[in-house]
């Protein structure tokens, strides 16, 4: 592509780089320059105008980012109309954003005109959102490069895993003046956003036994277990009571802020996931990331949660700055 002024007499078919004002209205930049226009332009006073011209092998913008989203795009996505060299790519429904990462980077090494933004992988999103951008930034790319960038997309590099799971078991243990099921409808909440529906909350003792025998008769795709004391030990009142129930407790704590006293386990091929107190409120937690993976059918391992540390500080918490900053 060739870029800069030339005489306006010379710019029929070029690409308008910046937008002008004439007496019969504005050419907006981008504008594919016609012989009206160029009458427009040499009425305005203007001998030249700086253009963008496409030279043998090259792809215009808006061809070049549809023929990159078409590449990437996988399940559960929509491709917006090209406008201005740009693509969206859209959600489909709820669920959670899967990205190849070594794939879209290596995209985006190829050419700097060339180029893909996304939401952060496994991000939770709702229909119509954004989970990604194509934008060719110059007015037109040489077509070798869009090759290779789709090549290097593979395919289905950004699709939605949409929800899976239907069906969730609130089972929440009470102690003497506790929350009791304070927090039922946040946590409600979250499951109808992914198109999940709590089907039954349970309070029970704070104690091993009476927590098994919940586990044992609950019925549903999801067990969630909320403790009116908080579970400070793989060995505490839950964690137990999972195993006692013939369940396997494969992770405790996650290096998510809030969120550290999360356990992940699994009973009968069901997941059960052991929530921290924080997930009473409303506002994001660590509990939040993984709850939208299960939900939505994304395999969550102890190594999984190992690696939210990165990112994982979500918010401070005023009333105890110490040891992260002194007051």
């Amino acid at each position: 592509m060739k870029f800069g002024p030339i005489p306006t007499v010379q710019a029929e078919g070029a690409v308008l780089a910046h937008s002008v004002a004439t007496e019969a209205g504005r050419l907006r930049k981008g504008r594919v320059l016609s012989v009206e226009d160029l009458q427009q332009l040499a009425g305005a006073g203007l001998s030249e105008v700086i253009v963008a011209r496409l030279e043998p092998g090259d792809v215009d913008e808006n061809t070049a980012a549809l023929r990159l989203a078409e590449a990437v795009a996988g399940p559960g996505l929509r491709l917006s109309t090209p406008f201005t060299g740009r693509v969206n790519l859209i959600a489909d429904g709820p669920g959670v954003a899967v990205l190849d990462v070594a794939a879209l980077e290596a995209v985006n090494a190829i050419d700097p005109m060339i180029t893909i933004a996304t939401v952060p992988p496994f991000q939770q999103m709702r229909d119509g959102g954004m989970v990604a951008t194509i934008k060719i930034i110059s007015y037109a790319v040489p077509g070798a490069g869009v090759d290779e960038a789709c090549a290097a997309a593979g395919q289905a590099a950004i699709s939605l895993a949409a929800p899976q799971l239907e069906r969730a078991t609130l089972l929440v243990t009470d102690i003497p003046k506790g929350p009791g099921d304070k927090g039922r409808a946040a946590i409600a909440a979250r499951l109808e956003a992914l198109n999940a529906i709590l089907t039954e909350t349970r309070i029970v003792p704070h104690e091993a036994a009476p927590l098994t025998a919940a586990l044992k008769e609950a019925d549903s795709d999801l067990i969630l277990i909320l403790t009116g004391s908080a579970t400070s030990d793989v060995e505490d009142v839950a964690p137990s009571a999972v195993r006692a129930a013939g369940g396997e407790v494969f992770r405790f704590g996650m290096p998510v802020d809030p969120g550290n006293l999360l356990f992940l386990a699994e009973l009968g091929g069901t997941p059960v996931i052991g929530l921290p107190g924080c997930a009473r409120a409303p506002a994001l937690n660590g509990a939040d990331w993984v709850l939208s993976r299960i939900l939505c059918g994304v395999p969550v391992t102890s190594c999984d949660i190992a690696m939210m540390g990165v990112g994982g500080l979500l918010k401070e918490i005023p009333t105890r700055p110490q040891p992260r900053r002194p007051r």
